[in-house]
């Protein structure tokens, strides 16, 4: 391959933080108000906000550091040369099983929506069916090409709920917001916390660093990914508290979606623009659950590098979905995404944390 068409191939630094910007923003956003309002109780909950973007940025940029040191390697590939070929294999595994069980609480999570606001009379089952088949067809094709849909994307989606927070300041009502600072240390910790859970995403730069054009500017790119959801998950709260108040908003299953349902457009001419807000936040959901299923084939392809991605891709998606369709209700569903974003914090934050220290005190280093 030559060098020009090796470089086409490759992402830069804002592409990156695009598709880590991307990732971040999925089902999270849609509920996080609700969670952080019940923990704060206040107005106060954007210091959560901040405080738990400020450590995912600490965690990316160490994630980014570790992945900066072995460019055009895969996880699994550096992972044996710090530790050894048998825990690189555990521990791969075990990101995949991971990354399965994110997508499946992706398109579990477009089912339920979609039903409640769009396609009421639909099965959920064959609402997350259909999803995953289109999810199959994109993971399919060229990774690049994926990936670089969040070029075209991710923009539209920042416009639409621009426009839908512009519209919202007519409801917002100052009452609601006061007291000012009322929340003590323990609850913005705990809110802290309950946040922390829908920033999970900035971890792709451990495997997606490798189609970097420079992969030492992946530490940039991680600040770029999180600058963006941090911005809007505190505009986003502002705004669902000054209009609901902290009360309501604990009461809300999707307060983000309920904000569009408040939006009037002058002289009446457009309705509904909630779906059209969650219409468009679907193209958001299927690059993020594209992007971790393409990651678990990325995974299982570099330990079984004579297996094609399109066996694996066809092996994993009944497994996926018939782990999507678990959760009874929504309590068995926020249960389930809870339990996955714990598991990822110990396997994809502390284990490469892990793994940097040991690979910088035994001295170990990839070769471009």
């Amino acid at each position: 391959m030559s060098a020009e068409t090796l470089a086409e191939k490759l992402i830069s630094k804002n592409h990156m933080g695009i598709n880590i910007a991307s990732v971040t923003i999925g089902v999270g956003i849609l509920t996080f108000p609700r969670s952080l309002a019940k923990a704060t109780g206040a107005f106060d909950g954007w210091i959560s906000v901040v405080i738990s973007g400020l450590c995912a940025c600490l965690v990316g940029w160490l994630l980014a550091k570790l992945a900066a040191r072995f460019p055009r390697q895969s996880f699994f590939e550096y992972s044996s040369m710090i530790a050894s070929k048998p825990i690189a294999y555990i521990l791969t595994f075990l990101v995949c099983i991971y990354t399965m069980l994110f997508v499946s609480f992706e398109i579990r999570a477009i089912g339920n929506i979609a039903k409640q606001y769009l396609f009421y009379n639909t099965p959920v089952e064959m609402i997350t069916l259909s999803f995953l088949l289109i999810v199959q067809y994109s993971v399919i094709g060229s990774r690049i090409a994926m990936l670089r849909l969040n070029l075209l994307f991710l923009p539209v989606v920042l416009v639409v709920m621009f426009v839908v927070l512009l519209f919202t300041t007519q409801l917002f009502d100052i009452q609601n917001v006061r007291p000012f600072f009322s929340s003590d240390w323990r609850s913005l910790l705990e809110g802290s916390r309950v946040v922390g859970l829908s920033y999970s995403g900035f971890e792709i730069i451990l495997f997606y660093t490798m189609l970097m054009k420079k992969p030492q500017e992946g530490a940039k790119a991680v600040m770029l990914g999180l600058s963006i959801p941090i911005l809007l998950y505190m505009t986003i709260y502002m705004f669902a508290i000054g209009v609901f108040s902290a009360e309501v908003a604990t009461n809300l299953t999707y307060p983000t979606i309920e904000l569009a349902k408040e939006v009037e457009i002058p002289g009446g001419f457009f309705e509904r623009v909630e779906s059209v807000f969650f219409t468009i936040w679907i193209m958001t959901i299927f690059n993020t659950c594209a992007m971790w299923l393409d990651i678990t084939v990325l995974n299982l392809s570099s330990m079984f590098n004579k297996v094609r991605k399109t066996f694996w891709v066809l092996i994993l998606s009944p497994m996926i979905y018939f782990v999507a369709m678990l959760p009874q209700n929504l309590v068995d569903f926020f249960a389930f995404a809870d339990s996955i974003t714990y598991f990822g914090m110990i396997l994809v934050y502390l284990c490469p944390i892990l793994l940097l220290l040991i690979a910088v005190i035994r001295g170990v280093k990839g070769h471009e």
